[in-house]
């Protein structure tokens, strides 16, 4: 099985092929679906996160929402 490099919130993580953004954010251990996600410059929405199969290179910016006051 080949492997890929993203790049995540600016750091490099190695993913196996034909991994989603789902997996993705899973094994990030991100588990709210408060989350938005950009890749390459292009928001995804939360509905197309399961679809979405990352590929070599590509730039990912991963943002939760946090409460408090």
């Amino acid at each position: 099985m080949s492997t890929l490099i993203v790049q995540v919130n600016g750091e490099a993580v190695e993913l196996s092929d034909g991994v989603t953004l789902s997996q993705l954010l899973q094994q990030l251990e991100i588990t709210t679906r408060h989350v938005a996600v950009e890749l390459n410059l292009e928001i995804v929405p939360f509905e197309k996160h399961a679809e979405c199969i990352l590929v070599n290179g590509d730039q990912l910016e991963v943002v939760t929402l946090v409460g408090g006051g």
